[in-house]
């Protein structure tokens, strides 16, 4: 077996997204093969809770590594906020923290966070490189950020903006992308974004879940679920007003066994709340907090259809929903409409506003 050296900014066994991706990669990669994964110091409670009380069979293949800039250097990092300056210093240490241990590897794996537009440094450690899955989240469109306040038209701008810059100018990015051996793309969004990478790139999702047992949707209601932050990305406003359109074509018994579940939080949870007052579908509509992931699966297992208008470039809980044998709705646009075909689902063309929320509906 070789030896892989992974780093992983995020792993969390416990939780879904970025940290359950960090902690399920490494898993897979160690089935086959011996993994030194690094990440940082704050993971280690959960990591080292998780393997105490579960039997993990390739933990045997697996050492892990806990590394953190010191203290004077991310005092200023406050949860997400400066997560990504935070990254690029912590992804730029770490090659130096790794050449000051007593250590052996045959290939580095830079795993995450996804962006395919912030550099890795994993190159200057001289062994073959892996970069990914990576990728990124498209523009939103225009139209469809018309609903919320402008601010958020002009932070999508910036942050595309910067991706660009990223992309055109970065010597470190250039270096990155000139000295990956292997590339792995999340969708094929990538390879339309960097020029000259698509003959070293493979196309594989990062969104992946465990066989978490199919269930035969049995029931006389009809629940509707979606999931995730209350934020223009996910798209809850067109869940939301297609809901609307749908339930109002009901007749009252019809409409008595339909109800939505929007499971998460955000800034934007009054302005959806008011929203469904505005439609008068109060009575069928529930907003949920945050819950425990083993909850949420229960709710799968209850529920009839996941609808998921979001502009992501990914999203793990279509495949958690899929795995459940849920029927995903969602748009056909770089992100899930890559992973939902008429098998599973169907995704809607991107169109005008209105366009848009009648076919999430089914008018």
């Amino acid at each position: 077996m070789k030896t892989i050296l992974a780093t992983a900014y995020a792993v969390n066994p416990y939780k879904g997204s970025e940290d359950g991706m960090g902690w399920n990669f490494i898993i897979q990669i160690a089935r086959n093969q011996n993994v030194i994964a690094i990440t940082r110091e704050n993971n280690r409670e959960s990591i080292e809770k998780y393997i105490s009380q579960n039997e993990v069979k390739e933990i045997s293949n697996i050492k892990f590594l806990y590394f953190d800039l010191p203290y004077w250097m991310r005092f200023w990092k406050k949860g997400s906020r400066g997560a990504m300056l935070y990254y690029l210093l912590w992804q730029k240490g770490i090659v130096s923290f790794v050449k000051k241990q007593d250590i052996d590897f045959d290939i580095v794996h830079n795993l995450n966070f996804h962006n395919d537009w912030t550099p890795s440094f994993l190159y200057k450690l001289g062994k073959p490189m892996v970069w990914g899955p990576i990728g990124h989240h498209t523009k939103i469109p225009e139209q469809y950020l018309k609903p919320y306040k402008s601010s958020y038209l002009i932070k999508d701008t910036l942050t595309w903006l910067i991706k660009k810059y990223y992309w055109n100018v970065s010597l470190n990015l250039k270096a990155t992308i000139k000295n990956s051996s292997r590339v792995l793309a999340m969708n094929r969004s990538v390879a339309k974004q960097i020029p000259n990478i698509s003959q070293k790139t493979d196309v594989i999702p990062s969104v992946a879940t465990q066989d978490l047992g199919f269930s035969l949707y049995e029931s006389d209601s009809f629940h509707v679920i979606s999931a995730g932050r209350f934020v223009p990305l996910k798209g809850f406003d067109l869940t939301i007003l297609s809901f609307a359109k749908m339930i109002l074509s009901l007749n009252n018994q019809e409409k008595e066994k339909t109800k939505l579940f929007l499971v998460g939080s955000g800034p934007e949870e009054n302005f959806l709340k008011s929203l469904v007052l505005q439609q008068g579908i109060e009575e069928h509509v529930k907003f949920i907090q945050w819950i425990p992931r083993d909850e949420l699966l229960e709710m799968y297992k209850k529920s009839a259809v996941f609808l998921f208008p979001s502009h992501e470039g990914a999203g793990m809980v279509v495949a958690e929903a899929l795995s459940f044998g849920l029927p995903v709705i969602c748009l056909d646009n770089d992100g899930p409409g890559e992973f939902v075909n008429e098998d599973c689902g169907f995704k809607v063309p991107l169109g005008n506003y209105d366009q848009t929320v009648d076919g999430l509906s089914g008018s």
